[in-house]
């Protein structure tokens, strides 16, 4: 049997705000430099303490660089989450590229040929 527990509602919540927040940073504050970063969504610990961010970065030639960018705005988009949210506890935020989008995206041009 498997340990997955699905998460609950709050959870759900605070992740979906975090994600529509962290778009509108992103759109301010981040210099892409002619890349499109898009917020996919957002993954929140249990605990509501630590969330994870994750984005799809077109061109992927500059993935890696867009995401060291990201990881360096972490402190900045987490005072902005105190600024925007009414949340107690603002959680800490990880940046990450979106895998599952990038295989969908892979998918979808095998299923072309």
């Amino acid at each position: 049997m498997s340990n997955y527990k699905a998460p609950s509602r709050r959870q759900n919540k605070v992740a979906e705000a975090i994600a529509h927040h962290a778009g509108e940073f992103l759109a301010r504050f981040a210099r892409a430099g002619g890349a499109l970063i898009t917020v996919t969504r957002a993954n929140i610990a249990p605990s509501l303490k630590d969330v994870t961010v994750f984005v799809s970065i077109i061109p992927k030639s500059r993935e890696e660089e867009m995401i060291k960018e990201l990881k360096r705005l972490r402190t900045d988009f987490h005072e902005y989450l105190k600024d925007k949210t009414v949340l107690r506890d603002v959680p800490t935020v990880d940046f990450m590229p979106d895998l599952g989008e990038e295989n969908r995206q892979r998918i979808d041009e095998l299923t072309r040929k």
